[in-house]
């Protein structure tokens, strides 16, 4: 089918091609993220340094009260700032997609309400915008390695599995709020509360290996545990311990978060027209 053929809507039909529409609207999912990508800092003084800043002001806060002040210890042979940050970039990565996602169909009001194209390229274009800033953040966990001659073993070349995870986290969590903040638009004030809770429940600013052994698979139900321990793991190496029975019980988890999400949003997608 040309590219440029037109889209004949049709009971049945639709369903029977909405993963093939995804592909033919590709350049609506990049037109959308490059337009946020650059907006998401117009008329700032110092533009994209903001996605530097925050999270090295989070991490200098984190590492002297947990660190200095807490006295909390770190994980391996690893340097305090090290140990936070790399609990900290999968935190902002999860905690700024799911803000993102979750807002996106609103946001876009008025092209939903316009053209038929499949709504779950909005809340993945939002995901993907998160995505760079974490990749942008990267660059200041490099100048930390390289500042404590921290160097990663054989196991960084699991932590796109890791990143992977995150990013099924991110996108499955998101996907039921954007679609619940359509009809509810309560959800716009219960988001922030929920990022902000997660980032005190989740191990940022301290090691999960403080957590006493018979709650650790508990609090493995908090799917980015997992994902922030699989950082640590993948990132720093040596002696930190990856708990595996955590870590599977939160693979499940995500995965059920993710296709639930998609189911969920699919089923619903058709009234967002009508009620945003």
């Amino acid at each position: 089918m040309s590219p440029h053929s037109p889209i004949i809507i049709e009971a049945g039909r639709t369903e029977a091609q909405y993963w093939q529409d995804l592909w033919r609207y590709r350049e609506l999912f990049y037109f959308l993220a490059w337009r946020d990508i650059l907006v998401r800092y117009k008329q700032t003084a110092i533009g994209v340094f903001w996605a530097l800043l925050r999270p090295f002001l989070t991490m200098l806060v984190f590492t002297v009260v947990f660190g200095r002040l807490a006295n909390l210890p770190s994980e391996g042979n690893a340097p305090y700032p090290v140990l936070v940050f790399a609990g900290m970039l999968p935190w902002q990565f999860f905690s700024n997609a799911l803000t993102e996602c979750s807002n996106s169909l609103i946001e876009n009001t008025n092209l939903i309400s316009k053209i038929y194209f499949p709504r779950l390229i909005i809340p993945a274009s939002a995901v993907i915008v998160s995505f760079v800033d974490f990749l942008i953040s990267g660059f200041i966990l490099l100048g930390l390695m390289a500042w404590y001659d921290a160097v990663p073993s054989w196991r960084i070349i699991t932590l796109p599995i890791f990143i992977a995870i995150g990013f099924a986290a991110a996108m499955g969590s998101g996907l039921w709020l954007a679609a619940l903040n359509v009809k509810y638009r309560d959800f716009r004030y219960v988001v922030p509360f929920l990022v902000q809770f997660g980032l005190y429940i989740s191990p940022v600013g301290f090691s999960s290996a403080i957590v006493p052994e018979r709650w650790r698979l508990l609090y493995s139900l908090n799917p980015m545990v997992s994902v922030i321990d699989g950082f640590r793991w993948a990132i720093i190496g040596g002696d930190v311990q990856l708990y595996w029975p955590g870590f599977m019980v939160s693979f499940f988890l995500v995965n059920l978060l993710l296709i639930s999400g998609i189911l969920n949003f699919r089923k619903v997608e058709k009234t967002f027209a009508d009620i945003i």
